[in-house]
């Protein structure tokens, strides 16, 4: 019995002994192979030597696991490595749990191959020059829960496509050049975040709003909780040459007297102005006149009702307007309208300055859902509730296709704002420059007619606008001499 038993321990130490004979000799030859080929074409300092007889387990900054059968960790930080990452290195170690190669002189985009590593967990790639747009290889690393990109020059906008990484505990993206605006970054896990000291713009995510001022700072264009609030609406354009205020006063003293050339031609000018008036309104009248055999019975109040309001409140103040707060949070869409925002969607949007024009200026509203409008916010237009909703109605029923719909309006005391659908495939720029003959004559009248007649400044303002809509594709139909354009113009209004 006592043999049997000294005959089975001899067997279990000798296989105990090639097991642990077989640990030693085990070696991860494809992750060596993928590391020789990247340290041969990076160059780097002599303090970075791997050598090739030895297990890679064994070099400095590798991490094996505890089978040796494949690299779990690489950490190469300060150790001198400059230029790019070569495709089909370091790609190639599909095991890697960490990788972390910062405060070097590494250059140019990541690799695309980098979307292989789908078990890493941690990277860090922080006090580098790498160079290009967010890497789109990195949004599918799904398992990582630690992304380090600080302190480069990556470029371009953090895509939304980041909420993929819905493991992710720290996202670290300071001292970059990102731009644009920031997106609703929804990951339950993070806790540390940071955008500080980039080029983003607009309003911060209400997701994001947890975080401290210091992981937004740095980036001027950027408002919301937690930086200071938003400007009302949108932030305000830098302003005209004309608005500039006038230098101080010539010492030399100008006479007050008019010479008889002066005194002559002011009488011309106002004789010409009178009769430029005076055939304006007789072209208002005929107009009039041509309408009025086209008017149909006006119907009920409730059935000319074509403004349905934005909003969820069913409160008695809100249906009985008692409440003053309510009404002017009020967002009106004209009928047949296909968006679905409200007042605080569009306070809260990203928006650009488009242009600006003597009664207000247009801005490019980008929603946090994706919607592009509009939004045309007026200045010094002093007119009643009632008179802006009667102009209102008259403009949304019209329809056109050298108009841009109006879709919908908002009316305080304080702000006035109008919104329409965006053109994205470009601005009227290109064929009204070289062509201020055509649009001088427009301004020309409205300016005239707005000044003589303050309570039609609505109307004229409107047809004037309407113009650079309409004047774009006559321009492509007819030709843009001043005659074609005024006449194409007159036939529409």
């Amino acid at each position: 019995m006592s043999l049997i038993f000294d005959s089975l321990t001899v067997i279990l130490v000798s296989f105990l002994l090639l097991l642990s004979h077989g640990r030693v000799d085990s070696e991860p030859v494809q992750d060596k192979q993928a590391l020789l080929a990247f340290l041969s074409k990076v160059p780097h300092e002599n303090r970075l030597q791997w050598n090739a007889s030895a297990s890679v387990c064994t070099w400095f900054g590798i991490e094996c696991d505890a089978n040796q059968s494949f690299v779990f960790s690489l950490r190469l930080p300060g150790v001198g490595l400059i230029g790019s990452i070569p495709p089909n290195t370091l790609g190639r170690m599909s095991q890697l749990r960490v990788l972390s190669l910062r405060s070097n002189r590494l250059s140019g985009e990541i690799p695309s191959d980098f979307s292989n590593l789908t078990l890493l967990r941690s990277l860090y790639l922080q006090n580098n020059v790498f160079t290009g747009d967010f890497p789109p290889s990195l949004t599918r690393l799904t398992r990582l829960s630690r992304l380090d990109l600080s302190s480069n020059n990556f470029t371009g906008s953090i895509p939304f496509s980041v909420n993929n990484l819905t493991h992710l505990t720290g996202l670290l993206l300071q001292n970059n050049h990102f731009a644009g605006s920031l997106p609703s970054v929804s990951l339950l896990n993070l806790t540390d975040f940071n955008v500080s000291n980039n080029n983003l713009n607009g309003s911060i995510p209400q997701v994001l709003a947890k975080f401290p001022a210091a992981s937004f700072s740095g980036n001027l264009q950027l408002c919301g909780r937690p930086l200071p609030p938003c400007n009302p609406f949108f932030p305000s354009p830098a302003p005209s040459p004309s608005e500039i205020p006038p230098g101080p006063p010539s010492s030399h003293k100008k006479s007050r007297k008019l010479s008889t050339v002066a005194i002559v031609l002011i009488a011309v000018g106002s004789a010409l102005v009178a009769l430029l008036l005076l055939l304006f309104l007789i072209l208002c009248l005929r107009r009039k006149q041509r309408s009025r055999p086209a008017k149909t019975p006006k119907p009920p109040a409730a059935a000319r009702a074509v403004a349905v309001e934005a909003g969820t409140s069913s409160s008695k103040d809100d249906i009985t307007g008692g409440s003053a707060e309510a009404e002017r949070n009020k967002l009106v869409f004209f009928e047949g309208g296909i968006y679905s925002f409200d007042l605080e969607d569009l306070l809260r949007a990203s928006a650009e300055v488009l242009g600006k024009g003597s009664v207000g200026t247009s801005y490019k509203a980008v929603l946090e859902e994706g919607t592009t409008v509009v939004v045309k916010r007026l200045k010094d237009v002093v007119v009643t509730k009632r008179d802006f909703e009667t102009q209102m109605e008259v403009l949304g029923k019209i329809k056109h296709d050298n108009v841009v719909p109006l879709r919908a309006y908002y009316y305080s005391k304080d702000e006035k704002l109008l919104v329409s659908d965006f053109m994205p495939v470009g601005s009227l720029s290109a064929l009204l420059h070289g062509m201020v003959s055509d649009f001088f004559i427009y301004s020309f009248f409205c300016s005239i007619f707005a000044f003589f007649f303050p309570l039609l400044f609505f109307h004229c303002y409107f047809e004037f606008f309407f113009f650079f809509v309409f004047y774009s594709k006559s321009c492509f139909q007819n030709g843009c001499g001043s005659l074609n354009a005024v006449k194409d113009f007159i036939q529409f209004v």
